[in-house]
C-alpha cells in the first residue's frame, strides 16, 4: 500500500480535501495524525482556536474524536459543534470568531466513504497546503501542547442567520429532499420559519442513505423529489448532497436546473444592488451563463473547477456570487463567501416569492442550448493529465480556433465549445460539449471523439 506514513495512506490527500474509503485507505486512527498536522500548520502561522464539525455517516463521530484528540495535542482550543452540514462548520468560524474549521465528510460519496474539509483564517486549506500536511504527517513535524476542548451548540443560530435573508410576500409550495445527509435536522427547523407549504422526505439522517445516493446532480436521485413535487403541487423542488454544501433543483414540471441556470436566476438580485460586479462560474458552463450575466449588467468570468480553486478567485476578484455546474454555489453578496445550499435555497425562494414569475416561467425564458451532461470517462490517475496535456499540444499545433487552457482545454468554433480536462478528484477525464443546434452539436461530439481515439481513449458516443 502507498503510503506517506504507518497511518496516511497517500492516496486520501486530494486536490481539494482529504477522501477515502474508511477502514481500507482511510484508517479511523489517521484522524488523530491528521489533527496534529493540521495543528501544528495552524499556530505556526499564528492562530490558536479551530471548530470541528461532522456528518451523519457512521465513522464519522469516531474520527471526529481523533481529529479533536490530534488538534488539541498541539495546543489549541478546539470547539466541537457536532453533528450538522459542512456550512454549518463554515459558520461557525464566524459565529465563534475562531482562526480555522475542520470538518468530517464523505461529501456525495457513497457510504463506505469519508474525508475531510478544511479552512484557515478564511481561505480554502488545499493543494499545496494539503501536500504539506501530508510531509508533516510522513516526518511526524508536529507542535506539542496542551489545548483547551469544549462544545458550542450553534445550530438554532445558524439558522436564524439563513432565515434573516428571506423575504417575500407570495407564499410557495415547496418539496425538499436532504437525502439523509447532515442537514436533515437544520432543514427541519429552517421550513419551521418559513411561510407557505413544505414536503420533506428522507429528512432522517442516515449515514447508509437507504433512500438514494446523496448527490442531487445526478438526474435518478430526484425521481422520488420529482414525485413529491407532482403529487402536492409544488412549485419547486429542493435537494441537497450529504453534507448540504451541494443544491439539486427541479421545476413543477420535474425540470431540473442545473448550477449555471441557477447562477443566472440567483445573480439578477445580485447585479441590481452591484451592477458590474464580476460572476464566476466554473470552466464547465454553458454559454446561457455567459451571455446573460452580461445581458444583465455583469461581468461574467470563467474559472477552474473546484470549490477551492472558486473560493480563492472570488477573494481575488471581489466577486460577490460564483458557482459550479456540480451545484457549489457561493455568496458573498449579504453573506460569508462560502458554499451554503440552505442559504441558495432562501435568496432562490425569495426571488421566487418576491416576484410574480413562477420558477418554471423563469426556466422557459432561459435561453435554450443543446448539450450532453457532464460525461465521466475511466481514466488511471497516473494517465489522465498527460492525456489532456497531449490533446492541448495537438490543439496548439492546429489554433483555427479559440482556446481556453485555464482547466484543461475548452475549445470553441462557429459550433459552440467542448471541454476536456482531467477530474481531480476521480480517476476520469471530464467531457462536455454545447452548441445552438442539434447539426451543431453533432459536430463538436464528433470533433472531440475523434482527437481522443488519436491517443487512445476510445468513444462509441458522446
Amino acid at each position: 500500500m502507498n503510503q506517506l506514513n504507518i497511518g496516511v495512506n497517500s492516496s486520501i490527500l486530494r486536490e481539494y480535501d482529504i477522501r477515502g474509503i474508511v477502514g481500507d485507505t482511510f484508517l479511523l486512527r489517521d484522524g488523530y495524525n491528521i489533527g496534529r498536522a493540521f495543528g501544528s500548520m495552524l499556530l505556526e502561522c499564528g492562530g490558536k482556536s479551530v471548530s470541528v464539525g461532522y456528518d451523519g455517516r457512521l465513522s464519522s463521530p469516531e474520527i471526529e474524536n481523533q481529529i479533536v484528540k490530534g488538534l488539541s495535542s498541539t495546543g489549541l482550543k478546539v470547539f466541537r459543534i457536532g453533528l450538522g452540514p459542512s456550512p454549518m462548520l463554515y459558520f461557525s468560524m464566524y459565529s465563534l470568531k475562531v482562526d480555522a474549521g475542520v470538518m468530517i465528510t464523505g461529501s456525495h460519496n457513497p457510504p463506505e466513504y469519508n474525508g475531510i474539509k478544511m479552512n484557515m483564517f478564511g481561505k480554502a486549506f488545499f493543494g499545496d497546503d494539503i501536500k504539506e500536511l501530508g510531509i508533516r504527517c510522513r516526518t511526524q513535524n508536529f507542535i506539542e501542547g496542551h489545548g483547551e476542548v469544549s462544545s458550542r451548540v450553534i445550530c438554532n443560530q445558524y439558522v436564524s442567520r439563513l432565515l434573516s435573508d428571506y423575504k417575500g410576500e407570495r407564499s410557495l409550495r415547496v418539496a425538499w429532499d436532504p437525502g439523509n445527509g447532515a442537514s436533515c435536522d437544520i432543514l427541519a427547523k429552517m421550513v419551521k420559519g418559513l411561510p407557505g407549504d413544505h414536503f420533506l422526505i428522507n429528512e432522517i439522517i442516515d449515514g447508509t442513505f437507504p433512500a438514494h445516493h446523496p448527490d442531487p446532480t445526478i438526474e435518478k436521485n430526484l425521481e422520488q423529489l420529482k414525485e413529491v413535487v407532482e403529487a402536492n403541487n409544488c412549485e419547486l423542488g429542493i435537494a441537497f448532497d450529504g453534507d448540504g454544501d451541494r443544491i439539486g433543483v427541479i421545476d413543477s414540471h420535474g425540470r431540473i436546473l442545473w448550477g449555471d441556470q441557477l447562477l443566472v436566476i440567483l445573480a439578477r438580485e445580485v447585479l441590481l444592488e452591484e451592477p458590474g460586479a464580476t460572476i464566476i462560474a466554473d470552466i464547465k458552463a454553458s454559454m446561457v451563463f455567459q451571455e446573460e450575466i452580461e445581458r444583465l449588467g455583469g461581468t461574467p468570468f470563467l474559472w477552474k473547477s473546484g470549490h477551492s480553486h472558486i473560493k480563492t478567485k472570488m477573494i481575488e476578484l471581489v466577486s460577490p456570487l460564483a458557482g459550479e455546474m456540480s451545484a457549489h454555489i457561493f455568496f458573498k453578496h449579504r453573506y460569508y463567501g462560502y458554499d451554503d445550499a440552505l442559504y441558495t435555497a432562501i435568496r432562490l425562494l425569495s426571488i421566487l416569492a418576491s416576484g410574480e414569475k413562477t420558477l418554471s416561467k423563469i426556466y422557459d425564458e432561459l435561453p435554450k442550448f443543446v448539450n450532453t451532461p457532464e460525461i465521466r470517462i475511466d481514466c488511471p490517475d497516473d494517465q489522465k493529465f498527460v492525456i489532456v496535456d497531449k490533446v492541448h499540444k495537438r490543439l496548439r499545433e492546429n489554433g483555427s480556433f479559440e482556446l481556453n487552457d485555464i482547466d484543461g482545454v475548452r475549445v470553441s468554433t462557429e459550433d459552440g465549445w467542448w471541454l476536456l480536462r482531467a477530474s481531480n478528484t476521480q480517476p476520469a477525464l471530464v467531457a462536455r460539449c454545447e452548441s445552438r443546434t442539434a447539426e451543431g452539436l453533432s459536430r463538436l461530439k464528433g470533433n472531440l471523439i475523434s482527437l481522443l481515439s488519436e491517443f487512445g481513449v476510445m468513444l462509441k458516443s458522446v
